[in-house]
């Protein structure tokens, strides 16, 4: 049958119409910290960290962390319900181990029933484009082993192994991974090149402590 030709009637065939219950309409945007989407979704990240660890990420984090330009906070829906969430937030050179210049992912979390289809790359990637677009110039993240699908994720996007930092830099099934956010002699947020080879190391799945990274991306 050819494409946008009606059917002969004697034939008794009509045209095929889009069911519409197939029809889905997903987007990401930037919501408050405390937007109740996302403190609903932060209940179910914080429940499967207590399941994997048994305990939830003790992590102090306040919705000033997340206003741009220091931060931002995004939530994926699907005809208008919230499936996936993921943050990060400026770090800069400090006693807990972080760099000058660094974006820390939080909160990365698929709910259930969605993971598989992507939805934390996505999200994971707007987090770099945004860090990057702020001036940031590493994005790093704290995992955990029980976790190996949020670590096979994060090495699949270039994320690799950095020094530990943050509160649980002492833990031994703690992981820390990082990846550079503007390439070597690149000035952040510019393009321009620096001629200073400056540059860091490079590099969900519903619950990952610390980075929250969504086990069952």
């Amino acid at each position: 049958m050819v494409v946008g030709v009606r059917p002969p009637s004697h034939l008794g065939l009509s045209p095929r119409r889009p069911d519409i219950r197939t029809i889905r309409r997903m987007e990401i945007r930037p919501v408050p910290y405390d937007h109740a989407d996302a403190v609903a979704l932060d209940r179910l990240v914080q429940r499967e960290y207590a399941q994997r660890y048994g305990e939830g990420d003790m992590t102090p984090l306040d919705p000033a962390m997340f206003r741009p330009p220091h931060g931002t906070y995004l939530l994926a829906y699907e005809d208008g319900r919230p499936l996936a969430t993921g943050g990060w937030r400026s770090q800069d050179a400090n006693p807990e181990g972080y760099a000058d210049g660094d974006a820390e992912i939080k909160r990365m979390f698929v709910i259930e029933e969605a993971r598989g289809r992507g939805l934390a790359r996505r999200i994971l990637a707007a987090l770099e484009a945004d860090a990057r677009a702020a001036g940031r110039t590493r994005m790093v993240l704290e995992t955990g082993t029980k976790q190996p699908e949020a670590l096979a994720l994060y090495a699949s996007c270039g994320y690799r192994p950095v020094p530990k930092f943050g509160l649980y830099r002492t833990y031994e099934d703690s992981r820390c991974m990082g990846k550079a956010l503007v390439a070597a002699g690149v000035e952040a947020g510019s393009g321009t090149a620096t001629g200073t080879g400056a540059g860091t190391a490079t590099g969900t799945s519903a619950g990952v402590r610390g980075a929250g990274s969504g086990a069952g991306v």
